[in-house]
């Protein structure tokens, strides 16, 4: 969390594969949600996996923009993960198209056409591609990368990632809470 706690995203490199850890929204200050509309550093279409720790905005709300520039492969997540993060993702894109229709009727916007970051549409179509896995069972997400989810107690469905690639041992906390759900 250097800087802010909000877009949680981080790219893992193997020698063979890449893996996207998160796919967060950036939420809050201006400066900050002006980064959900920069151009992705990576081609989304070279991303061969997405592990997901939980549902809120910041973890799992840039998937359907990610979708939108060609990203098309699995994303892991618990299963209650997948439940709670589709719920989110629709409502995201539902207040988004709202803002920018609002936007527009009160002429507050700079741009002549407001537009959300990601439709309804793009939603739909990042809920297709949740892989839900259960805790406790490792699973490879791509070549020479396996992960498994554990339980972190934030929210329902939360997961730390214990993750093995090329060899070596990553741990992502995401967002930890209570000991039991």
């Amino acid at each position: 969390a250097v800087g802010t706690v909000t877009g949680s995203r981080f790219l893992l490199e193997s020698q063979s594969s890449k893996v996207l850890v998160d796919c967060g929204l950036y939420q809050g200050l201006k400066e900050l949600r002006l980064k959900n509309w920069e151009k992705f550093p990576v081609d989304a279409k070279v991303i061969d996996a997405i592990v997901i720790s939980h549902a809120h905005l910041d973890h799992c709300g840039y998937l359907p923009k990610l979708v939108r520039e060609g990203y098309d492969g699995p994303i892991y997540c618990t299963p209650y993960t997948a439940k709670l993060a589709a719920i989110v993702l629709r409502d995201s894109a539902k207040l988004q198209t709202e803002d920018a229709k609002y936007a527009k009727k009160k002429g507050y916007s700079k741009h002549k056409e407001p537009s959300a970051l990601y439709e309804l549409e793009e939603a739909e179509k990042a809920i297709a591609l949740f892989h839900p896995v259960p805790f406790n069972s490792p699973f490879q997400v791509a070549e020479g990368v396996s992960v498994t989810f554990h339980r972190s107690g934030h929210i329902l469905g939360s997961s730390f990632l214990d993750i093995n690639i090329d060899e070596k041992r990553i741990v992502f906390t995401g967002d930890i809470g209570r000991g039991n759900h």
